[in-house]
């Protein structure tokens, strides 16, 4: 996808009108309207401007290309938040992380993941040095 499908898709999603962007913006929803039609492009500062408005990276909201087997169709997702698709549970219950998760969480051969449950919620992965971290700041912390 484009900038422009991008912007469309982000401002739909939020249920934002042209005026509303362009006036967050300080343009005129001409100028948006360029903007969404590809017809030109915003400087850097009301490119921020807009990932800021929607809660996303600016790379993603320039460069951001839905892949149905990584995001399942998804829009963009915000800042931070991702989603790496679906894995299957082999036979002795094993999963593989996929590739993009395993970079993002500098997730190498060898470390160690604490499963952790909510019954409610679902199943989440931490690294043991992470949660040793967090134990140990919270140790730190006086009340």
């Amino acid at each position: 996808m484009s900038f422009a499908d991008n912007l469309i898709e982000l401002r739909k999603l939020n249920n934002l009108s042209q005026e509303d962007i362009a006036e967050k913006i300080g343009v005129s929803r001409q100028t948006l309207s360029k903007y969404e039609t590809g017809e030109s492009l915003p400087d850097i500062e009301r490119c921020k401007m807009l990932a800021d408005i929607f809660g996303v990276t600016m790379d993603d909201l320039i460069s951001y290309e839905k892949n149905d087997s990584d995001n399942l169709g998804y829009a963009i997702p915000p800042k931070g938040k991702h989603i790496f698709g679906m894995v299957k549970v082999g036979d002795k219950g094993q999963i593989v992380i996929p590739a993009k998760a395993r970079k993002i969480f500098d997730i190498k051969t060898g470390d160690n993941l604490i499963v952790l449950g909510d019954e409610f919620q679902g199943i989440a992965l931490i690294k043991e040095t992470g949660l040793l971290g967090l134990i140990n700041s919270a140790k730190e912390t006086k009340f």
